[in-house]
């Protein structure tokens, strides 16, 4: 099984929370500062370099001020209806 961060699934979550950083108008540059990261993390996650682990998704998702499951939950639905 190859690493999940080459898969189709993965490239569509770095896709999803690229749009929900730029949904909630937020720059690469204001989110890392948020999450007390370098710009280059947020640009290695959304360009797919970068893996998230559970903990960093929720960091993230707060910092965009979402809840973290409810927007796990958002991107499930869009991958199975």
């Amino acid at each position: 099984m190859p690493s999940s961060i080459f898969t189709q699934r993965h490239q569509e979550l770095i896709g999803f929370i690229a749009s929900a950083r730029k949904a909630a108008g937020v720059t690469q540059v204001e989110l890392a500062a948020r999450l007390g990261r370098p710009q280059s993390f947020v640009s290695k996650v959304e360009r797919g370099e970068r893996r998230l682990d559970v903990i960093e998704f929720c960091q993230v998702a707060e910092a965009l001020g979402h809840d973290p499951a409810k927007l796990l939950q958002d991107f499930v639905r869009l991958q199975y209806g």
